[in-house]
């Protein structure tokens, strides 16, 4: 279940918040009535981020061993398919 609970009970709260957290759920926070941030857990977090830390250490491996370099332009062209 998607657990949504304003700002002021990161505050108010935290054990609460805390305890979800740490049993696998996201917990989003409002200010205002509006999205304001996402609070994970450390797991939750590197399976989010983990691939791409693999891939970007891949990047900077195959260009130390490539005098070839990319413009910006050129990689997002070849990854949306133009090149």
């Amino acid at each position: 279940m998607i657990q949504i609970k304003p700002m002021s009970e990161l505050s108010d709260n935290l054990p609460a918040i805390e305890k979800i957290v740490n049993e696998g759920s996201p917990v989003y926070l409002t200010k205002d009535g509006y999205g304001a941030m996402v609070v994970l857990s450390l797991e939750q977090y590197a399976v989010l981020t983990d691939e791409i830390e693999l891939k970007l250490d891949e990047a900077d491996k195959a260009a130390a061993l490539s005098g070839k370099r990319m413009t910006h332009d050129e990689v997002f062209a070849k990854y949306k398919g133009g090149i």
